[in-house]
């Protein structure tokens, strides 16, 4: 341990834990291996053992690592990491204080945290951490959990605690290769901060191919760090009102040529024109709610909707959101009445822990529950009173916290991706006329969505190396398409001679939408930049 304290690359931590080796793999073996698929740090844990035998594992474990210069941290026991002159330790919140750690090891030695909390994670930059582990993302079978499952959507508060310090940070607990993306993207502080890598134990050491194992995940974190981790938009942003109008027309012709199939799970209310909408545009309507279905359906389907307003199957939901994700499709969360019941806030929270959301859209009401506003109150699925005081960072903050693009609905719409607002101001009366005209316009952005999405898809090479991005395409530019082709065809509809109410004004809707042309967006279309 004498010495300059080493450079630690976080990007992949791989814990051990022996009792989780395949039949017949030998732990030596599947260590050399990881190292070898990309794994950067290593901490050596043996929870059950004798010193003697944790002191031999230790040993070799350390032979390995010195081999690929890799360097070994040992859990909470200081004994063995002097004993074997590791590199450092890893202790928990019941362990023995940093303070005591640190008089006990050498000066150079690094000392992590585990932290569940924005005041565990002040006090462990007090007590100087090189390194704090942040989670449990999610639950796992490698380690009974003291603490609440933090989530995703719980790593960004816990980043910002670090704002202003040299700790490194990383996340610990229920991270596979299936996840490591939706869990970097989604873990990112409101100012930007990020995480310098994953903690992994079974995904690597269950595997019979660690080193299969450990470069998947590996390709993924190096993608992230080597990219700007941005939401769904072009980067650096370079957004106009005539340049968006343009982009929103490109897409709609991207809808007409590619005809996506758009998968929705939405509420009984509206479904039969929710399918109708999604025709006029272009594009192929599919309903299925079966968790069984979620995997074939998103290898083929170009988006999907996801729209609570009539809570029936979690689970579908679930699989759905999550299947997606693994495709790199677009996911549009429409939280229909969130704040209405405890029952649907714990749901949405739920999905939006499992899976990352591309589009978040809702009424003011809607999505100041998401926000835990009190700015505006929400009776059912309807908003009460006039708004936010400024949508505009509103939306743009949500945005930021969510990792989504954001989509404010109301007299005036706004869509932000954290960085750039637009504000929308097209839209007739006469869609608060009829039930579900919100739920619409998210059946509209999922098809700009999953337009976009294949678009890109389609300039993309086989061979394209990993970049990092759950979605492809410009998700800010088609969730205004979505917005607009519904309010610029309202204004169209309401317009004609044969529509005398609400009950006329629907089927014109269905007809403008499919009689919508980029011309008549760059025409009629209302946009702002903020």
């Amino acid at each position: 341990m004498a010495g300059q304290k080493p450079t630690v690359d976080y990007s992949l931590y791989l814990v051990t834990g022996r009792e989780l080796l395949p039949e017949g793999k030998d732990y030596l073996e599947s260590l050399e291996e990881s190292i070898k698929g990309g794994v950067t740090l290593v901490q050596v844990r043996e929870k059950n053992t004798d010193t003697g035998e944790f002191l031999r594992i230790a040993q070799a474990s350390k032979d390995i690592c010195r081999k690929y210069n890799v360097p070994i941290l040992i859990n909470d026991r200081i004994d063995i990491a002097l004993a074997i002159e590791a590199d450092g330790v890893h202790i928990g919140q019941t362990d023995m204080p940093v303070e005591k750690a640190r008089k006990l090891l050498p000066p150079n030695a690094i000392i992590g945290m585990t932290c569940n909390s924005v005041e565990h994670v002040r006090k462990a930059v007090q007590d100087g951490v090189d390194y704090v582990g942040l989670g449990p993302v999610w639950g796992t079978q490698t380690k009974k959990l003291t603490s609440p499952i933090v989530g995703v959507r719980g790593i960004g508060p816990l980043l910002d605690a670090l704002e202003g310090t040299d700790v490194k940070a990383v996340s610990i607990a229920g991270i596979k290769w299936t996840n490591a993306l939706h869990c970097m993207h989604g873990s990112v502080s409101l100012s930007g901060r990020s995480l310098d890598g994953l903690a992994v134990v079974s995904d690597i050491v269950a595997s019979k191919d660690p080193y299969t194992a450990a470069k998947r995940i590996a390709t993924i974190v190096n993608a992230c760090k080597a990219n700007p981790l941005i939401c769904f938009s072009t980067f650096p942003p370079s957004y106009a009102p005539d340049v968006i109008k343009r982009s929103v027309g490109e897409l709609l012709g991207a809808v007409k040529q590619y005809s996506p199939i758009v998968h929705q799970l939405t509420n009984t209310v509206v479904t039969t024109q929710s399918a109708n909408a999604t025709i006029a545009l272009g594009a192929s309507p599919i309903m299925a709610t079966a968790p069984e279905e979620m995997a074939d359906l998103a290898a083929v389907s170009g988006g999907l909707l996801v729209n609570f307003g009539t809570i029936q199957n979690l689970d579908g939901m679930l699989a759905a959101g999550f299947n997606y994700n693994q495709n790199r499709k677009p996911v549009v969360f429409d939280p229909v009445g969130v704040g209405a019941t405890g029952y649907r806030r714990t749901s949405a929270a739920h999905l939006l822990n499992a899976w990352q959301a591309t589009v978040i859209k809702g009424n003011p009401g809607e999505l100041a529950a998401l926000a835990n506003s009190k700015e505006v109150q929400a009776k059912g699925v309807d908003s009460v009173g006039t708004g936010f005081a400024d949508p505009a960072s509103f939306v743009r903050n949500l945005a930021r916290r969510e990792r989504a693009i954001i989509v404010l609905t109301g007299v005036t719409d706004y869509v932000s991706d954290g960085t750039t607002v637009v504000r929308l101001s097209n839209g007739h009366p006469l869609l608060g006329e009829i039930t579900g005209s919100g739920c619409m316009v998210g059946t509209a952005v999922a098809t700009f969505c999953a337009g976009a999405s294949m678009a890109e898809a389609s300039k993309r090479a086989p061979e394209a190396p990993e970049d990092a991005k759950l979605v492809r395409g410009d998700m800010l530019v088609a969730a205004v398409g979505g917005v607009l082709a519904i309010t610029v065809a309202s204004e169209l509809a309401a317009a004609r001679a044969d529509v005398k109410g609400s009950g006329t004004f629907l089927p014109a809707l269905i007809d403008e939408l499919a009689a919508l042309t980029p011309e008549k967006i760059a025409t009629y279309g209302k946009v702002e930049v903020i």
